[in-house]
């Protein structure tokens, strides 16, 4: 490679982080209309060159949220290697919905468009929680008489729901979670 296409390999990169940031930005922005021009304003960068980067504002959107959710992915598999799998679990979905107040409505703007990066990141994260509710079984921390991925769709559902609420608090998350941890603390 020439120094000459050097600079514009870095250029490509910091305007496709200055893209995702832009679109982040915009999808926590309830009732914005994400449009190629609107992230190239927010970005500071030109329309052609979103397009040229990312190809379909779908697939810029795509990339954003597969992006956001890279972070939760690593510290779920972080809480499945601590010594306590039980209490890991518990500071998991007090962060599951911290991370979803923050960002339930970017689930509202991807309605019907086509995510695989988002569809894939979200396949590792509901893994990642699996292993971390097998630890916590394994480890006698929660019940084994219920099936791993009801207890999944459970705790996710349940966590969005209560992110989302209007009343939404940390002391509102914290009660939940120690209801949903006791309900699934093995019976004696």
């Amino acid at each position: 490679m020439s120094t000459a296409e050097h600079p514009r390999r870095a250029d490509a990169v910091r305007n496709r982080h200055l893209a995702l940031k832009a679109t982040k930005t915009l999808l926590a922005q309830p009732g914005t209309t994400i449009t190629v021009e609107a992230i190239a304003r927010q970005a500071g960068l030109g329309a052609a060159t979103i397009v040229r980067a990312f190809g379909t504002k779908d697939a810029l959107i795509d990339a954003a949220v597969a992006d956001l959710l890279e972070p939760l992915i690593q510290r779920a598999h972080q809480a499945a290697a601590e010594p306590d799998p039980a209490a890991a679990l518990r500071r998991f979905l007090l962060e599951l919905i911290d991370f979803q107040a923050v960002h339930w409505i970017v689930s509202e703007q991807l309605t019907r468009l086509p995510v695989p990066l988002t569809s894939a990141r979200r396949a590792e994260l509901r893994k990642a929680l699996v292993d971390l509710l097998h630890r916590a079984r394994e480890a006698g921390g929660i019940r084994t008489d219920i099936d791993p991925d009801v207890t999944t769709v459970m705790l996710g559902e349940a966590a969005y729901a209560i992110a989302r609420s209007s009343d939404a608090s940390p002391d509102l998350a914290a009660s939940f979670v120690t209801v949903m941890m006791d309900g699934l603390h093995p019976r004696s």
